[in-house]
């Protein structure tokens, strides 16, 4: 009975090895059709032999990393981003993990975030140094940064001196809208005093005026009281 256990224990270490080295090999085969169909530019069929690959091995790396360049191909970014991302997640090799950075740089560049470019091509320059192909996109993309922050800086410039300009045209207008307005009430009113001196002036002489009027008026007055007296009589008080 013993010996009936130890022969069964074994049976099931050999069952088990079995069946893990037909799901390896299962999964090399999809891979291996997947870069076949990957090389001939059928990438839907590409990216369902990778997922087929990736059904029987979750894990697998190297399926998650092709299937990423398939969507890429497909123009699916963010689902290649986020496998990428699980890649990244799993992955040992460091050569491995340089390209998979790479990758991630190019969609990234693609969308022109070129900060974000540069440090996933950072990244892949730490894991992979001897990639000339990064080394080219990292100095591209410092460029194109440089050149996008120098045409925002000359926007902004632009776009101040506009403004200034349109303040200034509008305080012209309105200066202009003013002097007109202006010149329309002196059309209106034509006997207007034009200053003060003028207005001083005018005042000056109707007061004289008045003046004048009354010294007249007292004058008729006095001259009226005198004929009075004359013609009138005075009693004598005896």
């Amino acid at each position: 009975m013993k010996r009936y256990r130890l022969g069964l224990g074994w049976l099931l270490v050999l069952l088990t090895l079995v069946t893990e080295v037909a799901a390896q090999k299962e999964e090399r085969m999809f891979i291996r059709k997947g870069n076949r169909q990957f090389a001939d530019s059928a990438f839907v069929d590409a990216e369902v032999s990778y997922r087929k690959a990736l059904d029987i091995n979750p894990s697998s790396s190297i399926a998650m990393y092709n299937l990423g360049n398939a969507l890429s191909e497909q123009n699916k970014l963010e689902d290649a981003m986020k496998v990428y991302a699980d890649a990244l997640r799993l992955e040992k090799d460091k050569s491995q993990l340089g390209k998979i950075y790479h990758n991630m740089g190019v969609i990234i560049q693609s969308q022109k975030d070129y900060a974000k470019a540069i440090e996933a091509y950072k990244q892949s320059l730490r894991n992979d140094p001897h990639s000339n192909e990064t080394k080219y996109n990292l100095a591209l993309c410092q460029k194109l940064l440089k050149d996008q922050e120098d045409k925002k800086d000359n926007d902004n410039q632009d776009q101040q001196q506009n403004q200034q300009k349109e303040e200034q045209d509008k305080k012209e207008q309105e200066k202009q809208q003013d002097q007109k307005e202006q010149n329309q009430n002196q059309q209106q009113n034509p006997q207007q005093p034009q200053n003060q001196e003028e207005k001083m002036s005018k005042e000056n002489a109707e007061q004289l005026l008045r003046s004048v009027m009354q010294d007249e008026k007292d004058v008729q007055e006095k001259v009226k009281k005198q004929q009075v007296m004359q013609g009138g009589r005075l009693e004598k008080d005896w």
